[in-house]
């Protein structure tokens, strides 16, 4: 396949690098993963992306494109004729789709990443508590935006599917952390079975990290205090 000269800067333990890859593999592009060593910046990134100087960037015929949710809407545009849209077709479905996708990153993960940040118990079951209220959220948006398909996106893994779905191999991780279960099958039934369907789907299975390595790079990133 033809596709021009297509490189990705990023990580394997990366959600939003992940959201690119996933993209990639949808539209069946082939590409160079160039990762970054955690904790240094190489000088194609910096160059890459001087505003933000951060992962992912995608690099296409020389040209960067950078931020994860760009970068999908990118690649669906840009491989255009290859394989299934990533966007929904109707005006009105891609604005609630995008709507979501920034409810994702502004407030659900925003509120799982303070599991792994809290301070104490109490702390802790705060986030936990706000984790699950955003997620009944998503449970309901799910619900309204598949209309009984197996996806957010309908038939197939689509914009809002990447945009949370990239966050499963962390929330296994940050549930063994809060020794809790936040993905509950009781509570939030459509998401817990779109979860299995999107991790055992043939182009985002070979990318889900394994939890073990996730959640040792995560004991690095989140150190917990020392008694």
């Amino acid at each position: 396949m033809v596709t021009g000269d297509v490189k990705l800067i990023g990580s394997w333990a990366s959600v939003f690098v992940m959201r690119a890859r996933i993209a990639l593999n949808l539209k069946s592009i082939r590409y160079e993963f160039l990762q970054e060593t955690y904790g240094t910046k190489s000088e194609l990134l910096l160059k890459s992306n001087p505003v933000h100087k951060k992962i992912p960037v995608l690099i296409h015929d020389d040209k960067p494109v950078c931020e994860s949710n760009i970068i999908v809407q990118y690649i669906d545009e840009a491989w255009s004729s290859y394989g299934p849209s990533i966007l929904p077709s109707q005006p009105y479905d891609r604005a609630i789709a995008r709507f979501w996708a920034a409810y994702v990153d502004d407030k659900w993960f925003i509120a799982l990443r303070s599991i792994l940040t809290a301070g104490g118990e109490e702390e802790k079951k705060a986030a936990i508590a706000e984790v699950e209220e955003r997620t009944d959220h998503l449970e309901k948006a799910f619900i309204e935006c598949s209309n009984g398909k197996p996806f957010f996106n309908g038939d197939h893994i689509g914009y809002l599917d990447i945009a949370l779905g990239s966050f499963l191999g962390w929330w296994k991780v940050v549930e063994l952390d809060a020794n809790h279960i936040l993905l509950d099958e009781t509570k939030t039934p459509s998401l817990f079975k779109w979860a299995e369907r999107f991790c055992n789907d043939p182009d985002v299975k070979p990318l889900m990290p394994e939890t073990a390595k996730l959640a040792e790079f995560a004991r690095k990133l989140f150190p917990k205090p020392q008694a």
